[in-house]
């Protein structure tokens, strides 16, 4: 048996010498990954005038307000992609998605606002708050959420159909459980209970179900937060941060896929895509403004959803204060 110890202390000292400079060499390749796909990303997002001053304008409140929308525009998808996605024809420009995201002091908070609510849009009387952005686009779109909740929308991010597809599909999938069986035929929505990995096209037909939904539309708006916060989750995954080439190419896609107001540069981005990470992880509150008659037929627009006057009041009165808002349990 050798009676030696671990070796002579110079041989040590360079070891730990060579250690130490492997692995700031390693941090600093890090650093510059991370650097370029910063700087890289920054160059790539895509901006629109979303947000605009105009006469009794709501004041800012505490904290951050993001108004995220999902377009159910058809004009970037090809008959084929029509089809396969269950889409339709048309050429729809309205909002299936509007959410409006806070955080400030207290962990974020994420509000639907279902696309079926019965809000007054400027110039247009009362109608459907997904058609505002129809009438007047995105601007107009912020100014209904923004006087029909009193809150000022200090940011803007919209996703249309088949960008949110191309994201889903970057993931390669996210998994989604469901308590009971979906089944639509108009959004092509086919799925028992249980847990899945769904691909683009079959998140996007999970999300857009309503028809076979006993809750409609409100049951709709639980499935985008279930979805949204799927998709934050598997963005900040381990799996795809920690592959360059992987993150590369979901960050191209996602960035691709999303249009910011002029204000919005790669940090703010960053601060939402961590709060809704947050919210995925159960930090914060994800809740839908609440209603107190849904179903309610309304001439010449159809069947709408109103919201209860003194339950929404108190929910976005707590947002403007950066308060935590009041919930009746509606993740």
């Amino acid at each position: 048996m050798s009676l030696r110890g671990p070796g002579p202390p110079r041989r040590r000292w360079a070891w730990l010498v060579w250690l130490l400079v492997s692995l700031l060499v390693l941090a600093v390749v890090v650093v510059a990954i991370g650097a370029w796909l910063y700087v890289s990303a920054g160059r790539q997002l895509r901006h629109r005038d979303a947000l605009a001053d105009y006469p009794g304008r709501p004041p800012a409140g505490r904290g951050t307000n993001w108004l995220l929308v999902g377009s159910d525009s058809r004009s970037a998808l090809t008959p084929r992609q029509r089809k396969e996605l269950h889409v339709g024809n048309n050429e729809v420009r309205n909002t299936d998605t509007i959410m409006v995201l806070h955080y400030g002091d207290h962990g974020p908070s994420l509000v639907s606002l279902p696309r079926d609510s019965y809000v007054p849009i400027p110039g247009h009387g009362s109608r459907k708050i997904n058609e505002a952005y129809a009438d007047g686009g995105p601007q107009l779109l912020t100014r209904t959420v923004e006087q029909a909740t009193g809150l000022r929308m200090d940011r803007y991010a919209e996703v249309n159909f088949l960008g949110f597809v191309q994201v889903v599909d970057a993931l390669d999938g996210v998994r989604l459980c469901l308590d009971k069986p979906l089944r639509d035929e108009k959004s092509g929505a086919d799925f028992a209970a249980g847990c899945r990995r769904m691909n683009g096209a079959q998140a996007l037909a999970y999300v857009r179900a309503r028809y076979t939904d006993p809750d409609g539309d409100l049951g709709r708006v639980k499935r985008q937060r279930q979805l949204l916060g799927a998709v934050a989750d598997e963005m900040a995954s381990p799996d795809v941060l920690l592959d360059p080439s992987r993150l590369q190419r979901v960050l191209h896609t996602s960035l691709a896929a999303l249009t910011v107001d002029q204000g919005a540069d790669m940090a703010r981005v960053l601060d939402m895509g961590w709060s809704m990470k947050q919210i995925a992880g159960g930090v914060g509150t994800a809740t839908t403004v609440p209603v107190v008659r849904p179903g309610v037929m309304v001439s010449g627009v159809g069947s709408v959803l109103q919201w209860d006057e003194t339950g929404a009041r108190r929910l976005f009165q707590a947002l403007r204060a950066d308060d935590r808002i009041p919930t009746s349990g509606d993740k």
